[in-house]
């Protein structure tokens, strides 16, 4: 099974975003809605988590090391979960803080520059989707018969749920900026921008929590996926081995697994007749489950009076 980290996804979505802050922010300057100061600042705070994505992975391919002997894969969870800080607080957080500044001291728009903010939001709207297009894209090719709810909460790779998450809140947030600039330009009254500004800030503040929750189980190790136990449970039965007496999985990195099992044997096998088998049955684990990349076989004789896992 693929886990593949979706860099064209991400690198997609960085493009678009770093194209679309600079308009909001200059859409900011003419008109200073406060709905287009949180989405600019939205914008530039996912641009750096695509660059934090970017750099988890390339940090993720170190060679093991003494210190590191199961490598560096899980630094792409460790990125993916400052991502979800960044966008808590760099994006919610300052847009609840904006929007409760703006209700304080609520100012109508520059008639002059009002179509500048519509015509950006508009703009945005059409360059997010079609970012959003490409991470649903680069996603199906692992997703599978998953709903997406199911994927963003069972995905090794945690590149594709974040940017996922990220260009689902975008173009939600760009709505609520729609929304509350539309309406303080059609009525004169601020509040209206402030209640947009809230809008996207609780947005933001709700996709960093499930992203933060998703990327904290992967950070202490989540075991294999049922397809892959599955196929690993298959491939472990074989000549010299009879049963399965324990299985135990942990994910390495998002395209590295552990596999460790304590194996049946038949207690008249020598010890060469053993380690043939047990070198047979780690062939038959990584052709059915490439990413099983370290496996520690135990061999033991099998008693139903004491099958006792450690």
């Amino acid at each position: 099974m693929a886990h593949g980290g979706g860099s064209k996804a991400i690198v997609a979505a960085l493009a678009a975003n770093l194209a679309i802050a600079v308009l909001k922010f200059l859409a900011y300057l003419l008109t200073l809605s406060s709905s287009m100061l949180a989405e600019s600042i939205h914008s530039l705070a996912d641009s750096g988590n695509q660059l934090l994505l970017l750099l988890g992975g390339k940090r993720a391919k170190r060679q093991a090391s003494a210190e590191h002997p199961f490598g560096y894969g899980r630094e792409r969870y460790v990125y993916a979960f400052l991502v979800s800080i960044i966008l808590f607080s760099v994006g919610g957080v300052f847009a609840l803080y904006e929007a409760y500044s703006k209700w304080q001291h609520p100012h109508a728009m520059d008639a002059q520059w009002a179509w500048v903010p519509l015509a950006v939001l508009v703009g945005s709207i059409l360059l997010e989707g079609n970012s959003f297009r490409t991470a649903i894209k680069e996603s199906n090719h692992t997703r599978g018969s998953k709903s997406w709810a199911q994927f963003i909460r069972t995905a090794k790779a945690p590149e594709l749920p974040a940017v996922l998450l990220e260009d689902s809140a975008a173009l939600l947030g760009l709505i609520f900026a729609l929304f509350g600039v539309s309406m303080t330009i059609a009525t004169g009254n601020g509040h209206w921008d402030a209640v947009g500004t809230a809008l996207i800030g609780v947005l933001l503040v709700c996709v960093a929590v499930i992203l933060a929750v998703e990327t904290k189980s992967l950070l202490l190790g989540e075991s294999a996926t049922e397809e892959d136990v599955r196929a690993i449970e298959q491939a472990l039965l074989g000549p010299g081995v009879s049963r399965i007496i324990h299985l135990k999985t942990l994910h390495l990195g998002p395209e590295e697994l552990l596999v460790a099992a304590k194996i049946a044997v038949d207690k008249s096998e020598t010890g060469a007749q053993i380690a043939a088998a047990i070198d047979d049955a780690e062939k038959r684990v990584r052709a059915a489950v490439p990413i099983a990349r370290v496996i520690y076989l135990e061999p033991d004789i099998y008693s139903a009076t004491a099958d006792i896992q450690p």
